[in-house]
């Protein structure tokens, strides 16, 4: 693992150490930011391999998790990672293709089926390709992604029963073209808010909808501000823990095994923890008084196909990670 991303680094440590001095400072604290409710299980676990990375190193390494976005919105953080000035990042995709474009392609629509195809990509050639890119960066992604889960979409409006049910409905979504480009397809209005907003964009009726797996419904108690859960299951979203390059330099060799080491056994029990929960969740929000449904996925997939949004997302993303991700899905052009 160290050799490997030691490989990776070649091209990392060319760049300034700007946040060298930070690191190495008398308290060695280092900065991990999430935007994730203090209670979802990607904070808890978070907080448990930082506490493992300072027990492991005895001391010599902490790791001080901030949630909820307490260090700035998503674009600011990377900003920062990039600039030394954050120390680790639970990022997803979509919010890494900013600066890394190849980053989100997991979050091509109704392409994963299920986890199998999933874990098979992101734990294999696919995964490998997008860790890749981001060291072209100097962004060091650990190797096992966490578990954002399947998305679906609420909304105060309707149920959801096919694409059709989406016009004149505002929905909104991440600060991602992807994004953008799948729900206007699909023939939605789409808003692009940062996290830390959409509660309040719901609740004053700004936006209409939102999209995120059912554990974020839950966490953020969307609940109070929606009143329709559609189980669209669009999107499979992940985050990834990226360090900044500088600074995952300066922390030597054994203490990046310790840090790796811990944040991907987190990252398997996170996993674990989300499947569990999966089936509860629906109960659990139901009981809120969210009304739940199911919807035909292939419809929206063919959707999609009949608007060309496939073949634009192959254009955009290029053949090599198109092929990557086609090796697991099967053909979506």
């Amino acid at each position: 693992m160290y050799l490997y991303r030691r490989g990776l680094l070649r091209g990392a440590s060319a760049l300034p150490l700007v946040s060298i001095g930070h690191a190495l400072a008398a308290d060695k604290t280092l900065r991990f930011a999430t935007n994730m409710a203090v209670e979802h299980p990607m904070n808890v676990r978070g907080q448990e391999a930082c506490d493992a990375i300072a027990t492991a190193t005895k001391g010599a390494v902490q790791v001080k998790l901030h949630p909820n976005s307490g260090l700035g919105s998503d674009g600011a953080v990377l900003d920062k990672l990039l600039k030394g000035e954050v120390d680790f990042f639970l990022v997803a995709g979509f919010v890494m293709s900013t600066a890394v474009p190849r980053a989100s392609i997991n979050g091509i629509g109704y392409s994963f089926k299920d986890y199998a195809q999933v874990w098979a990509a992101m734990d294999g050639k696919l995964g490998a390709f997008i860790r890749a890119e981001m060291a072209g960066r100097g962004l060091i992604a650990m190797d096992r992604i966490w578990n954002a889960g399947f998305r679906q979409t609420t909304n105060s409006l309707r149920p959801i029963r096919t694409p059709d049910d989406l016009k004149g409905m505002t929905v909104r979504v991440p600060v991602s073209p992807l994004w953008t480009s799948m729900f206007q397809a699909l023939g939605a209005t789409t808003a692009t808010l940062d996290f830390s907003k959409v509660y309040a964009a719901l609740e004053s009726k700004e936006v209409h909808a939102q999209e995120n797996a059912l554990a974020v419904v839950k966490a953020s108690k969307f609940y109070e501000v929606q009143s329709f859960c559609t189980l669209t299951n669009h999107i499979w979203d992940g985050k990834w823990v990226v360090a900044s390059g500088a600074v995952w330099e300066s922390l030597g060799p054994r203490n990046r095994d310790i840090i790796a080491a811990e944040f991907d056994k987190a990252a398997g029990a996170e996993r674990a923890d989300l499947n569990r929960m999966n089936p509860e969740l629906r109960g659990d929000l139901a009981e809120t008084g969210l009304r739940i449904n199911n919807v035909d996925t292939a419809a929206f997939q063919r959707q999609l196909q009949q608007a060309g949004f496939y073949k634009q997302q192959r254009e955009i993303y290029g053949d090599k990670a198109w092929n990557l991700l086609q090796d697991n899905v099967g053909a979506l052009t």
